[in-house]
């Protein structure tokens, strides 16, 4: 009997901390739309708020550009939602995890609101949860927008300037098609929530051009269509720095997110699929500030722009063509390559009577022609130059103003159960999540950038020196040596984890 009463009290002792290693889970989404606009499909933020008995976490998605600097959601607006996540449910400032999906749709102005509303729907329903991590893969939707050309420097393609010539590409920058999952379930075996991870500029809109969330805002729909059971969705944007959407600048197309979306989203649910839950899952989360330092050779570059935009300018050669001229000459030069001025016959009687008329005018037109599109060749690339100099131009003086040689940025370690995540709040280019999964210690390690705040692209230190200055290059207030920082933080913190 003393035996069975110790025996019993040990169970009783044992049971807060068997219920306190249970994982629990709740999630809700609000529709943060801006609906003064004309609108096509729903924004939401959502979040997932995760238990363990001892550590409390909050994950929380918005279909924006950036967690503050770019678009409606203002710089305070991380501080605020966690200082009001603490006062009303205690979850520590480090733990709340704010991620944009960087789609360009506008939201409402109570986002704000709104968001801590989603948060204290999801802590409202909390139940105990089966966890389980895995990849998709999904390479139709996806490219890498750098070019690697001729000369050694690479260019990016955007819609605020021309790509550069087909024969000057030689390369392409890599791709990463891999699709992070955690899945949660209850202890039904019902679907709770997904996450997914995954690298793509959700920049291709819709045919109506209304607001949108984007491919990635189609590919949540998607899945929770197929899970059911209003199951959500929570999308949580990889390395896209440099990946846009596949074909994004056709011109004989209308542009529609809708398609890429559902191909991300069944791919995703086709992975999900082969996902076994379990309740064996811990849950930790590990907040680190990292100085890195900002750029101190912005002047040199910008003059390094100007010069070559000045050469470039001088290298213009006259024409007697204007585009009136040469859009005719050039279809008809291109339409009959060996008499393109008038027909064969009138050639051959040329010929017969020892004339050259007409080879003499071919020579001459194709001259002027093989100019006119030098020039324009050359325009293209001011433009380029430009674009990307007022960019250069902007972060100097934002570098300037801050008074100060480093920026401190947010880098963050979140794990569940076999599902790793690092975090950082810029604009990661593909590159860097390449690396960062190879090396990493646990084999389901994703990236997500645009997370808990923004500072603009992070250019591998590389890419950083290249000499055709990208807007990814140029769009940055990081010096080169941000790179060996941020990875050597992230190896610290994966080995935590």
């Amino acid at each position: 009997m003393k035996k069975l009463c110790i025996l019993s009290l040990a169970a009783l002792l044992l049971a807060p901390l068997a219920e306190a290693a249970q994982l629990q889970a709740g999630v809700a989404k609000v529709d943060i739309t801006d609906r003064t606009v004309p609108v096509n499909d729903p924004l939401f933020a959502k979040a997932l708020v995760l238990r363990d008995g001892t550590t409390t976490a909050a994950i929380i998605t918005v279909d924006a550009v950036a967690i503050g600097e770019l678009g409606r959601i203002k710089t305070g607006f991380l501080a605020n939602v966690r200082a009001l996540l603490q006062k009303e449910f205690n979850i520590p400032p480090s733990n709340v995890l704010v991620n944009a999906s960087h789609c360009h749709g506008i939201v409402c102005k109570d986002y704000e609101k709104l968001t801590v509303q989603a948060v204290r729907d999801a802590c409202r329903n909390m139940v105990p949860v089966k966890i389980g991590a895995g990849r998709g893969r999904e390479d139709r939707v996806s490219e890498n927008r750098r070019l690697k050309l001729k000369d050694g420097s690479e260019t990016d393609v955007r819609h605020a300037y021309s790509v550069a010539p087909d024969e000057q590409v030689v390369g392409i920058g890599p791709m990463d098609p891999e699709i992070g999952l955690l899945r949660l379930d209850k202890q039904n075996g019902q679907p709770l929530a997904v996450i997914y991870n995954f690298a793509v500029h959700p920049i291709q809109t819709v045919p109506s051009r209304g607001n949108t969330a984007d491919i990635t805002g189609f590919a949540s729909r998607a899945i929770e269509d197929a899970l059911g059971d209003g199951a959500l969705a929570i999308f949580l944007q990889g390395c896209c720095g440099d990946i846009n959407p596949v074909q994004y600048k056709d011109v004989h197309n209308p542009r529609d997110a809708e398609t890429l979306g559902n191909l991300l989203g069944l791919s995703a649910v086709r992975a999900l699929r082969k996902i076994q839950t379990r309740e064996d899952g811990g849950l930790r989360v590990i907040n680190e500030l990292l100085p890195l330092p900002r750029a101190a050779d912005m002047e040199q570059r910008m003059a390094a722009i100007e010069a070559e935009q000045t050469r470039l300018l001088k290298s213009l050669r006259g024409t007697s063509l204007n585009l009136k001229t040469f859009i005719p000459l050039f279809v008809q030069y291109n339409l009959a390559t060996n008499f393109p001025s008038y027909s064969s016959h009138r050639y051959l009687l040329d010929k017969s009577l020892g004339r050259e008329d007409l080879a003499k005018l071919d020579a001459e037109n194709r001259a002027n022609m093989q100019r006119y599109i030098q020039n324009i060749h050359t325009m293209e690339q001011i433009t380029r130059l430009q674009a990307n100099l007022g960019l250069l131009k902007m972060h100097h003086a934002q570098n300037v103003a801050a008074g100060k040689p480093t920026i401190d940025v947010e880098v963050v370690g979140l794990r569940v159960g076999d599902f790793v995540l690092v975090t950082f709040p810029g604009e990661l280019t593909v590159e860097i999540g390449l690396g960062i999964k190879k090396r990493a210690p646990a084999p389901f390690t994703f990236v997500a950038g645009y997370t808990n705040g923004y500072i603009y692209y992070a250019p591998t230190a590389e890419g950083r020196k290249n000499k055709g200055f990208a807007q990814e290059d140029c769009d940055c207030l990081l010096a080169p040596e941000w790179q060996k920082l941020f990875e050597e933080k992230v190896t610290a913190i994966l080995k935590k984890l």
